[in-house]
């Protein structure tokens, strides 16, 4: 028998420093990300908003655990009460299985495998009992019809021969079905249309309203947040969060620009 949890959980980075490969010179690493802090809770989202080149993708990266991304300062914690646990040496399977979920910008193809049998498995490792094909495939097919996806998706390998937005859509798919504590976008609103973005900005909400996950959303741009008010808005430039505030923020980012913030 299982409880439902009392306290919400926080996803905790502090001082946080991260470096790659330089694009021009792959010997050398350079770092991205100069000591970001931020404190996300269920039931709540943030949006990261930022130029090209500040380091919103490496943040995600980094806190999904993806192995390109080094960090060398600083530390990820989940913080649930008074206990806490530490990320930063964890892999990317591990922290998914501490609740942690990526929708990647640029999702990739993954020939062979079908959305049917990978969702099928990590269910079912995650669960106590095996879920019955046919309780799945009625779950499955439920969310697909409500982001406007043919049922043909479950059959064909994970990206395979979609379109960029379908892409994108299949990745909050899967986050629906996944139930992930903290959820992680990475410019889903991206190669979008109109259409499509309201689809998926409000599959975004009925998940938050139904699970109160802690959402971050990397947005280049405020079009998604029109849809998707988030509680608290983040600027980071040149590796660091600059500025912080409310919805209003984005507002005036997209009426100025980001050139006040670069100049500074």
């Amino acid at each position: 028998m299982t409880t439902k949890k009392s306290q919400k959980s926080s996803l905790i980075i502090k001082n946080l420093h991260v470096r790659t490969e330089d694009q021009t010179n792959k010997l050398v690493k350079k770092e991205i990300l100069k000591g970001v802090d931020l404190e996300i809770k269920e039931g709540e989202i943030h949006a990261i908003m930022g130029p090209n080149g500040s380091g919103k993708s490496t943040l995600l990266n980094a806190l999904m655990g993806h192995p390109k991304y080094e960090i060398f300062d600083g530390t990820i914690q989940i913080k649930t009460g008074d206990k806490s646990k530490k990320l930063n040496n964890l892999k990317a399977d591990e922290r998914a299985n501490l609740g942690l979920f990526m929708a990647f910008q640029h999702p990739i193809e993954v020939p062979g495998l079908s959305f049917l049998h990978m969702l099928r498995t990590i269910k079912n490792l995650k669960g106590t009992e095996k879920q019955p094909l046919e309780e799945l495939l009625v779950e499955l097919k439920e969310e697909l019809k409500k982001l406007k996806i043919d049922e043909i998706a479950l059959e064909r390998g994970i990206n395979e021969g979609f379109s960029g937005g379908e892409k994108k859509k299949l990745e909050i798919f899967q986050m629906k079905i996944l139930k992930p504590n903290f959820i992680l976008l990475d410019e889903i609103d991206s190669g979008l249309d109109i259409d499509a973005l309201k689809i998926v900005a409000e599959n975004i909400k009925e998940f938050f309203k139904k699970h109160s996950p802690a959402i971050i959303i990397v947005t280049h741009y405020a079009r998604i947040l029109k849809f998707i008010s988030p509680h608290k808005v983040h600027i980071l430039s040149h590796g660091k969060i600059v500025k912080s505030g409310g919805k209003s923020l984005a507002h005036t980012l997209e009426k100025h620009g980001y050139n006040e913030i670069n100049d500074k």
